[in-house]
């Protein structure tokens, strides 16, 4: 399943129930504590949909257009109104909804948000090795194939 169950948006033309969308990588298991963490957080309230960009059925088309290997290679989120969010960004707005933006409000000031991203990217780069998966070209090349993608046909998920 992609995401969490969700309160149906009864009127496709209004925004969706939810306040911000969390791709993230269900078969990660760092990332899975920290989702599991946010869900927790978020219990029933529904301001936060989670997306695993692993699963199967995940279709860039239904999430910002952001494709599989974009999603694995670093950390994005959507807001509501369409705006996507990369990065310690995700971090600093996941949080924020959650009421505890304070933990990443040092990441605001000048700098500092160069700094975490910096860092970040150090851990996106070399995440897939750390947990002891393939490195995304192969994950990418795994998919494609499970998925008996030709190509362009899969560009978009």
């Amino acid at each position: 399943m992609v995401s969490s169950p969700q309160i149906p948006n009864p009127n496709p033309n209004s925004p969706p129930p939810w306040i911000i969308e969390l791709l993230y990588d269900g078969l990660c298991p760092l990332c899975m504590r920290e989702v599991n963490f946010l869900r927790r957080r978020d219990g029933d309230r529904g301001r936060i949909a989670f997306v695993d960009v692993a699963a199967d059925d995940y279709c860039a088309a239904d999430h910002g257009g952001i494709d599989f290997e974009t999603a694995m290679g670093r950390i994005h989120a959507l807001r509501a109104d369409g705006t996507v969010l990369r990065n310690v960004e995700v971090f600093r707005e996941i949080y924020t909804v959650l009421g505890l933006g304070w933990v990443y409000g040092v990441t605001r000031l000048p700098g500092v948000g160069a700094l975490a991203d910096w860092v970040y990217g150090l851990w996106a780069d070399r995440r897939l090795a750390v947990t002891g998966r393939p490195d995304l070209a192969t994950l990418v090349a795994q998919r494609q194939q499970r998925l008996g993608c030709d190509g362009d046909r899969c560009r978009a998920d």
